[in-house]
């Protein structure tokens, strides 16, 4: 009865082991936060992160309570901060706002999986080299590309995760400024922008930035320089009296 009696433990626990290994981060955070019928909680401090809920933990990158995120697609998300960082977090609220799906089709991400970083040329297995399929348009306020069956293979790019972080911070300043990333930034780019200028406008959105289609851009600019050398090259070999 004894032996029965342990192993009746063991597996229970090992159950209970398993369904925690299982879930989640949201789901984590839910049951640590419990909120009510009405979607709040109680403020829940960074400190809490530990023991089964060691995987919350963050230093500056807040993924699982990002806009996009499960979590924030079903819950009004709060933090509250010293500086930039966060100290505590508390759900108040159900969110019944329209929310931006993140999910790619499969046979999208089938597509891309395999190319290399548009910006880096490479596709490798360390961390910040691992390919990620990127939403082109960094607001991620178009539905149409949220949905299954409208989006489209020239709505995503391959970025290596390190690309695809840097990428996620210009956006964000841009949602924030309203001004367009100068792919000038970087030495030896001839032009700021492909399509448009830095004020960033709704007619336009993102097209014409860099960041938007690094490849479209240096096509562009190819073919912009090819015109303006050849434009050149005939002002300087006929006058205005031969032509």
């Amino acid at each position: 009865m004894t032996i029965t009696f342990l192993n009746t433990n063991i597996y229970l626990f090992s159950k209970k082991s398993f369904k925690l290994k299982n879930m989640t981060k949201q789901e984590l955070f839910i049951q640590l936060a419990k909120p009510d019928e009405n979607g709040v909680s109680r403020w829940v401090e960074k400190k809490e992160f530990v023991g089964k809920y060691a995987t919350l933990y963050f230093e500056n990158g807040f993924s699982w309570g990002r806009g996009s995120s499960p979590l924030a697609e079903k819950y009004i998300i709060e933090t509250k901060k010293k500086g930039n960082t966060i100290l505590k977090i508390r759900l108040n609220g159900l969110n019944t706002a329209k929310q931006f799906k993140q999910n790619i089709r499969k046979d999208i991400k089938d597509f891309y999986k395999d190319k290399k970083c548009v910006m880096l040329g490479i596709n490798g297995t360390s961390e910040n080299t691992k390919i990620e399929i990127d939403h082109k348009d960094g607001r991620k306020n178009d539905h149409r590309i949220s949905n299954f069956t409208t989006q489209i293979l020239e709505d995503f790019q391959p970025l290596c995760k390190a690309a695809n972080d840097v990428k996620r911070q210009i956006c964000k300043k841009c949602k924030l400024e309203n001004k367009r990333w100068s792919a000038k930034n970087i030495k030896g780019n001839p032009y700021p922008f492909y399509v448009g200028d830095e004020s960033y406008t709704e007619e336009l959105g993102c097209k014409g930035c860099y960041q938007y289609d690094p490849v479209e851009y240096r096509k562009t600019s190819i073919k912009r320089i090819t015109e303006e050398v050849t434009t050149d090259f005939l002002k300087k070999l006929y006058t205005e009296d031969e032509r």
